[in-house]
């Protein structure tokens, strides 16, 4: 009787281990069906950033609160499982990403925050530009990825901030400033202030707005600065040096600048 009893948990617990082996599969292994289901993940993710800036524009309907719920669940499960599988549980639990993770997915959850901080849930576009070994990917598939790498994320970067702090100005802004009524004037003032044209039709009144188009100008010509440099100084690879681990060298370097060892940096034949 007691054996009887005790067999459901064993039972469970085992479910349970074939489960986190199956999901550290799909996020760890470098095998054909894993890479598939991280670029299914991938594209899920795109295509939701997609979804939430297109309806950030349009007033609010009914359909599109039920179609946020339905992806925060989505997402609330692929958070679950991806945290479920993790190796460190404690220590992802403790990282930044972890928690942009969980506001992005309220976002969608939570009617009004999603109303104000939508665009909060465009910081997964990083987020998952780092996880699952998604670079790795992406440059075994794409050789313009492979020759634009630093471009690609500079430019991903610049996106995610600039429809951060468009959905930041709008939350703050809204309700109290007429000149800030939908996403387009608070996306037009970001836009102005980034590239520090600053045309003046619109402003953020009061010392906390100031402090807003202070931040959001001072972050302006740092990436734009960014972005420019890694679109216009000359391209580099990136091939880990088998000695001193030097990552990034001339597309046709022969040896490591750093240390001098042979790399053999694979080579399209262009």
């Amino acid at each position: 009787m007691g054996e009887a009893l005790a067999s459901p948990p064993r039972s469970l617990s085992g479910h349970l281990r074939r489960l986190r082996t199956r999901l550290r599969r799909l996020y760890e292994d470098d095998t054909p069906w894993a890479r598939r289901g991280r670029d299914v993940l991938l594209a899920t993710d795109i295509s939701i950033l997609v979804f939430v800036i297109a309806t950030s524009f349009t007033p609010g309907h009914a359909w599109i609160e039920v179609v946020d719920g339905v992806l925060g669940l989505l997402l609330l499960v692929e958070f679950t499982a991806r945290f479920f599988a993790s190796r460190t549980p404690r220590r992802d639990l403790l990282h930044p990403w972890t928690w942009v993770d969980m506001v992005a997915i309220a976002s969608f959850l939570v009617p009004v925050t999603g109303e104000a901080f939508g665009f909060l849930r465009a910081l997964r576009l990083l987020r998952v530009l780092r996880l699952f070994r998604v670079l790795e990917r992406l440059r075994e598939v794409s050789p313009l990825f492979r020759r634009e790498e630093e471009a690609v994320l500079a430019a991903a970067n610049l996106i995610v901030f600039i429809f951060v702090m468009t959905g930041l100005v709008y939350a703050t802004q809204h309700r109290s400033n007429p000149h800030i009524t939908n996403y387009a004037d608070a996306l037009y003032f970001t836009i102005t202030s980034l590239t520090t044209t600053g045309f003046g039709d619109i402003t953020l009144p009061g010392t906390t707005g100031r402090m807003l188009s202070v931040i959001i100008m001072l972050a302006g010509v740092t990436l734009f600065l960014r972005l420019a440099q890694a679109m216009f100084r000359p391209s580099k690879v990136r091939h880990d040096c088998p000695s001193c681990g030097l990552m990034r060298h001339e597309a046709d370097a022969v040896h490591c600048k750093a240390c001098g060892v042979v790399l053999n940096i694979p080579d399209e034949g262009r």
